[in-house]
């Protein structure tokens, strides 16, 4: 086995193919890891078939172990939350993160141009899916919007300058836009008096995740959907509507407009969530985009007092001292 020091702990069983390097098997006894960009002086460009999932057999390969120091915990992903793919990742197996339970964060390159069947089967706490796209589209976001039914929080970004080596990188990326996917169900409900079954789509995320044409999001169909998305649940809406005003991607001023009309009217919600994030500089764009009452900044000054949240409780007191100034009643009598 090589052994090779990185920023993280593998063991991982691979294969040199023409061009590049295959991983068969990857276990790591981290939370948060980042699959290796390159072995021996090649990209990694493809997972093989239930590379990383917890209980998949032994498989024949070169051993290659890569170390940060002592690992804590066993070895099988079962407490990884955070995974990050190599930016030269091509292919991905079938069942590739196969019961990855626990796995709640992915980022990568959108250079993948084959998905195996059921690559995200039992990934039943991935919500959070992070898209950096190097000059092309090769449709991620379509695929993990027509493969997951929960929630989703997608974050695509581009590069900031040149080109990036990294997905996120620091001073390489930059955040294009930020895109909620709400949640639906698709039941199958017994109808006894006609003798089968009615096909029942519950949830308004049913059209955000089927949004998509060749492959491709329009954003402009997408924010169409805002007012036919009735039954949303209330702090999924703040969400959407917040990320397509913080990063307003193709955003018409009539889409923005209802996007802040609700934002307005659900103030607190938006506010509360803010802190609860500890985001003081989306909170301070909250403020400078909306008008909400001496109450409602009163309430969120309070929470942010209770939260010990200094820097977004001093921002609160600031922006109600200029909407609400406090005019000095003192009477002097000679």
């Amino acid at each position: 086995m090589e052994t090779y020091s990185g920023a993280g702990n593998w063991k991982l069983t691979a294969r040199r193919d023409s061009g590049g390097v295959t991983l068969l098997r990857c276990l790591t006894c981290d939370k948060r890891a980042a699959l290796p960009d390159t072995l021996w002086g090649l990209p990694v460009t493809a997972l093989g078939a239930r590379a990383l999932s917890p209980d998949a057999p032994d498989i024949p390969g070169e051993r290659v172990e890569i170390t940060c120091g002592p690992g804590v915990g066993a070895w099988d992903n079962q407490a990884l939350t955070e995974l990050q793919f190599p930016p030269g990742l091509r292919e991905i197996g079938d069942y590739a993160l196969y019961n990855c339970r626990a796995l709640e964060t992915l980022r990568l390159w959108d250079g993948v141009t084959r998905w195996g069947s059921g690559v995200l089967v039992n990934c039943r706490s991935l919500e959070r899916v992070e898209i950096a796209q190097g000059g092309g589209d090769n449709g991620a976001l379509a695929y993990f919007a027509g493969e997951l039914n929960r929630e989703l929080d997608i974050t695509v970004t581009r590069p900031a300058s040149g080109t990036a080596t990294r997905p996120n990188s620091d001073g390489d990326m930059k955040t294009a836009f930020r895109l909620i996917f709400p949640e639906y169900r698709e039941l199958y409900e017994e109808n006894c008096p006609a003798h089968h079954f009615d096909y029942v789509i519950e949830g308004a995320g049913y059209p955000y995740h089927h949004c998509f044409r060749e492959r491709r999001l329009n954003l402009a169909e997408y924010d169409a959907l805002w007012d036919k998305s009735q039954g949303m649940e209330p702090m999924t809406a703040c969400r959407l509507a917040w990320w397509r005003v913080r990063y307003p991607a193709e955003l018409s001023s009539a889409a923005r407009k209802r996007y802040l009309a609700f934002l307005q009217a659900r103030f607190r919600d938006a506010a509360a969530w803010l802190l609860a994030e500890r985001d003081a500089a989306g909170l301070a764009l909250l403020l400078r985009l909306t008008s909400p009452d001496r109450a409602a900044l009163s309430d969120i000054c309070a929470l942010a007092r209770e939260q010990s949240q200094t820097e977004a409780l001093a921002l609160l007191l600031d922006e109600q001292r200029k909407r609400f100034p406090v005019r000095d009643a003192s009477r002097f009598a000679l």
